[in-house]
């Protein structure tokens, strides 16, 4: 049955690709963003569509809609982004949280939070289960999406306990693919887009600190199905890719499929940057019959494609 479903931060990398499965599912979908860290060139070509519709807003603000479904994606998610004015970063989280669970509440409608395997911070577990509690520094430079992300899943919890708010917590791990920002500072980006350009591949630190990398397609779906599940399952679930690669692992993949000059060069690695991150994925295998299909390789081929050509746009 089609639903009116509203995707808080839908015209940024994620929420685009969540439009796009919704719509193709026959829903109404109301994107709502402020354009902080998204582009409109993400949702052009939802725009003519007839269940589509786009809005101007910012979370930290009340929002008065009538809506089934709540997916709550909003919030700058990569470093350079959300560092860059950290005290909204936190406000993005909080405020939000507040304003689109009370939204929820007055409209009965069920809401998804887009959390983060950030909450884990720099892990002292491996891999990380959704029953870790986490080794985060709570005043250091990423904490404000940290540990805004924390206090917007206690948010949610408490919501539940207090007011039985249905609600879905996805701790999404390192996704990547086409509609990546090209100056977001993340390692796929990053690096595929010094290769294009034939500059020098920055690894920061050896190299040797892991991430496990998540198409969009993957992650969209796992977000969907966990949505759609029944009522008593309320996460937090974990949403990645377990297989794990070394940051050089990645660098000599890109550098291979790309051809081009670039050479490595190691650079100090960042503050409160984690040394591994690896999902457990086994409550959403067995509670969402959900894992990911799309292979690194297949996944960096159509990243690379849509850099080439978003590059040779604005050259």
């Amino acid at each position: 049955m089609s639903k009116r479903i509203l995707i808080t931060g839908g015209a940024g990398f994620l929420g685009s690709h969540l439009s796009e499965r919704l719509l193709s599912e026959g829903h109404e979908v109301l994107c709502v963003d402020n354009f902080y860290t998204s582009t409109r060139q993400n949702i052009t070509h939802l725009l003519d569509h007839a269940h589509f519709e786009l809005m101007r807003h910012d979370v930290t603000f009340p929002l008065y809609v009538e809506v089934d479904q709540i997916y709550n994606m909003a919030c700058p998610a990569s470093p350079i982004h959300y560092q860059r004015d950290p005290v909204q970063t936190t406000k993005t989280s909080v405020h939000g949280a507040i304003n689109m669970l009370g939204l929820a509440k007055r409209t009965g409608a069920t809401i998804l939070q887009a959390s983060t395997s950030e909450v884990y911070g720099d892990p002292e577990l491996h891999p990380q289960p959704e029953t870790y509690w986490g080794n985060v520094n709570p005043i250091g430079v990423r904490s404000c999406y940290d540990e805004g992300k924390r206090c917007a899943e206690t948010l949610f919890f408490d919501y539940w306990r207090q007011h039985q708010l249905p609600i879905k917590v996805a701790r999404i791990f390192n996704t990547y693919g086409p509609r990546m920002q090209p100056d977001d500072g993340r390692v796929v980006s990053n690096f595929i887009v010094q290769a294009l350009k034939g500059e020098d591949i920055t690894i920061y630190g050896d190299g040797s600190q892991t991430r496990s990398f998540c198409y969009v397609d993957d992650l969209v779906d796992g977000l969907v199905r966990l949505m759609n599940s029944a009522g008593k399952v309320t996460g937090p679930i974990n949403l990645g890719n377990p297989v794990e690669f070394t940051i050089r692992q990645l660098a000599e993949q890109v550098v291979a499929k790309v051809d081009g000059p670039s050479r490595l060069v190691e650079k100090p690695l960042p503050s409160d940057d984690p040394t591994q991150r690896q999902p457990d994925i086994t409550q959403a295998r067995d509670v969402l019959g959900w894992q990911p299909k799309v292979p690194l390789a297949d996944g960096l081929d159509a990243t690379i494609e849509y850099f080439r050509q978003l590059l040779t746009r604005t050259a």
